[in-house]
């Protein structure tokens, strides 16, 4: 059971970063599209959400393409600062962060829409700057549904398995997450240790979609409900 904890460490640590540039990016480019009218937006909308459907084979073999040392950037990686992401705990993070990205992008976008825009113009009416709008207005109306789509991206990126096998391996203590010691397990005949790290990860995703329902946006609490 100290190969499940291991590996439940390391998914939670690549989730976390994961999570952490989705959210960054994720919500930037759900506020952009929410917001901004220019050619091409559709299409840009359907690049960003293709991980949601594409196989994550598909995207892992993608990203060795890119990221190996070979790679146009991973060999610009490699050549600048001696990196490598192919086989690293970094490269399952960005394996991650890429296939749960559409699960933040997508509730963000959403979020953003809902936002009333007449507050943001009544805002700006009053001499409050572009960024004091976003920060003091639009971010706390639209956080809800923010949030909900990040514990979303948190749990994909938390149970991703098919990108991060390809990009970083199966190395125990390294770059072993739970998914994939699952599949070891499994492939090894090891059957009680695979039920326990698949009790452990289904606890885990169901804790983290009960919050996410519950910060869902539209959601009204109902006192006499029990």
């Amino acid at each position: 059971m100290d190969i499940a904890w291991g590996a439940l460490a390391l998914s939670l640590k690549v989730a976390a970063w994961a999570t952490a540039l989705n959210l960054v990016l994720g919500v930037g480019a759900g506020f952009l599209l929410a917001r901004a009218r220019f050619p091409g937006r559709d299409l840009i909308d359907a690049l960003l959400t293709l991980p949601m459907v594409m196989p994550p084979t598909v995207l892992g073999y993608y990203l060795l393409v890119l990221l190996g040392r070979r790679g146009a950037l991973g060999a610009w990686l490699q050549q600048h600062f001696g990196v490598s992401l192919i086989f690293t705990w970094q490269g399952a993070v960005v394996a991650a962060a890429i296939v749960a990205f559409p699960l933040v992008f997508k509730p963000a976008r959403a979020a953003f829409e809902a936002v009333d825009g007449q507050l943001e113009q009544a805002a700006r009416v009053l001499g409050i700057s572009e960024t004091a709008v976003f920060f003091r207005v639009t971010l706390p109306l639209a956080w809800r549904g923010i949030l909900a789509g990040v514990l979303l991206g948190f749990v994909r990126a938390l149970g991703e398995f098919g990108a991060t096998l390809m990009v970083a391996g199966s190395i125990p203590g390294k770059t072993q997450t739970l998914s994939v010691a699952i599949y070891d397990a499994v492939q090894a005949g090891q059957d009680e240790a695979a039920n326990g790290m698949v009790l452990l990860t289904s606890l885990v995703c169901v804790l983290m979609l009960l919050a996410a329902g519950r910060l869902a946006p539209g959601r009204v609490a109902n006192p006499a409900s029990p």
